[in-house]
């Protein structure tokens, strides 16, 4: 069965976490190997107060996760994670095969880093060397 890979952002009930953030970081993992999918990048992405309160909760905490599961477990999955008490949201969207290492390396913290400005100014200065100058007559 194909594997399709999946970013999934959950919505964790933030008093839960701060008691026990290795418990609770791990529950999606659990629930992603339970449904045969497999983890590529899983982090905290942020705590903050959500714009509108979910069920009595006016923070939480964000937690950003990068998996390949067979297709068919995903609404297995959205069921279990729907019936969690810990995770106020969730949602996994279908990502382009295409971009998946960018994400994920983007993700994992070892993305490619842009060319140092000391870089182009290197670049800009040779381009201008090899152009002859105009001359106004």
């Amino acid at each position: 069965m194909a594997q399709t890979v999946y970013e999934c952002m959950f919505i964790y009930d933030s008093n839960r976490y701060a008691k026990d953030p290795g418990g609770i970081s791990k529950l999606a993992d659990d629930l992603i190997a339970k449904h045969g999918g497999e983890i590529l990048v899983s982090r905290l992405w942020n705590e903050q107060r959500l714009a509108y309160p979910i069920d009595g909760h006016r923070k939480g905490t964000y937690w950003l996760t990068y998996f390949s599961m067979p297709g068919a477990n995903l609404t297995e999955f959205n069921r279990d994670c729907e019936i969690s008490e810990d995770i106020l949201r969730h949602l996994a969207v279908k990502i382009d095969g295409r971009l998946v290492e960018t994400l994920v390396a983007h993700a994992s913290g070892t993305a490619v880093e842009a060319p140092a400005e000391g870089a182009e100014a290197s670049k800009e200065e040779s381009a201008s060397e090899d152009k002859p100058e105009a001359t106004v007559s």
